[in-house]
C-alpha cells in the first residue's frame, strides 16, 4: 500500500500568513500610490488656480496695491480657496512682488503654513532708464541715433513685416547721458 502524503495544517497556516503578508503590502502600495496620484492632481489643479489668479490680475491692465486679498472659487468639481499677497519688498522701484497660495476650501479653517501651493511672480510699471538708446538710426523712435550712417542698419533678406524687432538698446557713455535735478532719473 502506498501512503499518500499530503500538506499539514502547519504548513497550510504557514503559507496562508505568506501570502496574507505579500497581500497585505501589495494593497498598502496600491493605496498609497492612490493617495500620491490625488495628491498630485489637486497639487496641479492649486498651481493652475494661482497662475489663473496672476494672469487675471495682469490682463486687468490696473497696478494691485500692496495689501492681501483672499477669494475662493470652485475649480475641478472642488472648491478652493486662495490669499494674493502683495508688496514691493523686491527693492526695485515700481515693482511688485505677487503671491498666491492656494488650498482646498474644505479644510477646517486657513492654515499659513498649510497652503497646497504657492505661485510667486512680479507685476509693475517700471521702465529702462533715458541712458539705453538704439543702435539702429530710425526717427521714428524715441531715442535713436539718428546720426548713425545708414549703412550701419543689418542687412536683412527678410521682408520687413516678419523680421525681428529693429531695436536693440545699448547703454549710452556716461558723459552723454542726460542729467536731471536731485539725482532722480
Amino acid at each position: 500500500m502506498s501512503t499518500q502524503r499530503g500538506f499539514t495544517l502547519i504548513e497550510v497556516l504557514i503559507a496562508l500568513v505568506i501570502v496574507a503578508l505579500g497581500l497585505s503590502a501589495l494593497l498598502e502600495t496600491l493605496g498609497s500610490a492612490a493617495d500620491t496620484s490625488t495628491w498630485l492632481r489637486d497639487k496641479t489643479f492649486a498651481q493652475w488656480i494661482g497662475l489663473n489668479q496672476l494672469a487675471t490680475l495682469r490682463l486687468s491692465g490696473t497696478t494691485p496695491t500692496n495689501g492681501t486679498t483672499d477669494g475662493e472659487l470652485d475649480f475641478a468639481g472642488r472648491h478652493w480657496r486662495w490669499r494674493q499677497v502683495v508688496s514691493s519688498d523686491l527693492g526695485i522701484p515700481g515693482v511688485l512682488r505677487i503671491d498666491v497660495m492656494v488650498e482646498p476650501a474644505d479644510t477646517s479653517s486657513v492654515d499659513e503654513q498649510g497652503w497646497m501651493t504657492t505661485v510667486t511672480s512680479a507685476i509693475g510699471d517700471a521702465v529702462a532708464p533715458p541712458q539705453l538708446l538704439s543702435l539702429y538710426a530710425d526717427p521714428s523712435l524715441p531715442g535713436s541715433m539718428s546720426s548713425a550712417p545708414a549703412s550701419s542698419q543689418p542687412a536683412s533678406s527678410q521682408p520687413a513685416a516678419s523680421s525681428a524687432p529693429s531695436t536693440f538698446f545699448a547703454p549710452t557713455p556716461p558723459e552723454a547721458a542726460p542729467q536731471t535735478a536731485g539725482g532722480a532719473p
